[in-house]
């Protein structure tokens, strides 16, 4: 008969040192610092956001002028009547023959961004 094979302790990988007292409170400097990125790249896309509702309301605005057109109505009343109030200051309508052009510039936090950021739609209403 065999004996019993005895147990092999099996030795523990060695820990790590301590982290230096001075490295505590390193991922909050690192957090604070990042902040400010990560607040500008919050503002760029709530920026390209308003540039897309800028775009959406112009194309919809110029579509409501070339009813009109086609209706007999004004149609720089009512492609400004399609947008929204708090953009109207910001419109451009032109209506020239059975085209009707649209311009907006959406809000801007960054000034001169808006200029950049502008949209531009027309419709026409047929030949």
């Amino acid at each position: 008969m065999r004996g019993r094979a005895t147990p092999r302790r099996v030795a523990s990988p060695p820990r790590a040192p301590a982290p230096p007292r001075a490295e505590a409170g390193q991922a909050s400097v690192e957090l604070v610092a990042l902040l400010p990125l990560l607040v500008a790249l919050a503002l760029g896309a709530g920026q390209l956001l308003a540039a897309g509702i800028a775009r959406e309301l112009a194309g919809h605005a110029a579509q409501a002028g070339a009813m009109a057109i086609l209706q007999g109505g004004d149609p720089e009343d009512a492609a400004r009547a399609a947008i929204p109030g708090w953009s109207r200051a910001a419109a451009r309508i032109t209506a020239d023959g059975h085209t009707v052009a649209v311009t907006l510039r959406p809000r801007s936090i960054v000034p001169g961004l808006a200029g950049l950021l502008t949209a531009h739609a027309d419709a026409s209403a047929g030949p």
